[in-house]
Parts: structure tokens; C-alpha cells; sequence
């Protein structure tokens, strides 16, 4: 597995064009493109980064990390994905970095999503969907997801059974038993719900480009 993420990391450096700036995510995939990305550091202007774990790791490598509000529009966003379907539609955030990666995906003109064979599926919904809530509406969040959807949110936790705290302060509820056959209207109605930041639905900003590690990677 290891293998294929790193095959597909680093077929993403194709798409790193000289003088950019690069939207760079979250995840054991997304690793494997910071080491790559490390050896054309040199071509790049810097980086925007969706985590604090990403940001360490890229200014360890000495790759310039900058504010997306300095920064401005990107021209490319490379991330990882839980799940993907064949429309390129995700469900991202089980790194909890769901809020910051959607807001770069929407700032980024070209989104290259790098995964491994395993999180391709026909119908998203097997990974338990992430969604960011503000702590105080955790409960009511919960209620209502349960209420418009039939899953059973989930409030995640760390290996010490303490609630997981995003970058942003917020918590995270897991949405187990979902068969997603209409993404976009799911991520539409559950953003409605008042406490709710973010869904971790990449649906109306879904990848424009999807990579497969493989030996050679697929690019679809």
C-alpha cells in the first residue's frame, strides 16, 4: 500500500509547474509528494499548507510555507481522499483537516487528488463521512445528521479517548452507515445545519484530476 501511495505522490510532481505556488495537503499520500516536492523546491515561489502536520513537515524539508490570504488564488491543489467515485467527487477529513483543505480546494484553479487503488468506490459512503462542528452544537448537529440521514454520527476520539480537536478548535462527528448516491445535495443540506463548519463532502468542488498509484499510476 505504501508503494502505491508514494508511486502516486510523487506523479503528481508532473503538475507542478515552475514558479508556483502550491496548494499542498493532508495524509500518508500526500507525504510522499512533500519529499518529492523537496527536490524542485528550487522551481517553486512556496507553498500553502492545510494542516499544522503538513506545514512542519514542508518547512523541515526547507520549502516556504505562506498564508493563502498573502498567497492569493493558486493554480494547483494536490491532496488525498478517504474515498473517491467516478466522478471525482471525495470524502476527505479523516486526517481532521477537512475545513482548511475544502478552503484551499476552492482557491486552487486545478485540484489533483492522489490516492491508492483501495479508495476507489462506485458509491461513497463506506468511510464514515467527517464533519467539523463548532463543540457547543455537537449534540444538536448530531441529532439533526441522524434525523436528515439515517447515519449514526459518531463523536470521534483520540487513542486516549479524549474528543479530537481540529486546527481550528473545533471537534470532528464520524457519519457511519451512509450510502451517498446524490454528494452534492447531501453536502447542500448538511452545511445548513446551524454548528456545522464543514462536511467533508468534495462534491461541488469535486478533483479535477485523480491520480491512482500503480505501477504505472493512472491519471483519470
Amino acid at each position: 500500500m505504501s508503494e502505491t501511495k508514494r508511486l502516486a505522490g510523487e506523479k503528481a510532481i508532473d503538475f507542478v509547474e515552475d514558479g508556483m505556488i502550491v496548494g499542498v495537503g493532508t495524509g500518508s499520500t500526500v507525504a510522499y509528494f512533500i519529499d518529492a516536492l523537496a527536490d524542485i523546491k528550487h522551481r517553486i515561489k512556496g507553498t500553502v499548507s492545510s494542516s499544522e502536520q503538513s506545514t512542519q513537515r514542508l518547512r523541515a524539508l526547507g520549502i516556504e510555507v505562506l498564508e493563502l490570504n498573502s498567497a492569493g488564488p493558486l493554480a494547483l491543489y494536490v491532496d488525498g481522499a478517504d474515498e473517491c467515485d467516478p466522478d471525482k467527487r471525495l470524502i476527505k477529513g479523516g486526517g481532521a483537516a477537512l475545513t482548511r483543505e475544502k478552503i484551499i480546494a476552492e482557491s486552487s484553479d486545478r485540484f489533483v487528488c492522489i490516492i491508492d487503488p483501495g479508495k476507489r468506490v462506485d458509491v461513497l459512503g463506506k468511510f464514515p463521512l467527517p464533519v467539523e462542528v463548532i463543540p457547543m452544537a455537537r449534540s444538536l448537529v448530531a441529532r439533526e445528521i441522524l434525523r436528515l440521514t439515517g447515519g449514526q454520527p459518531v463523536w470521534r476520539q483520540d487513542a486516549s479517548g479524549k474528543g479530537v480537536v481540529t486546527d481550528n478548535g473545533n471537534a470532528i462527528l464520524d457519519v457511519h452507515g451512509l450510502a451517498i448516491r446524490d454528494p452534492l445535495s447531501l453536502e447542500s443540506a448538511l452545511n445548513q445545519i446551524p454548528g456545522v463548519v464543514t462536511v467533508g463532502l468534495f462534491a461541488r468542488r469535486a478533483a479535477d484530476v485523480v491520480i491512482v498509484g500503480g505501477e504505472p499510476p493512472q491519471v483519470l
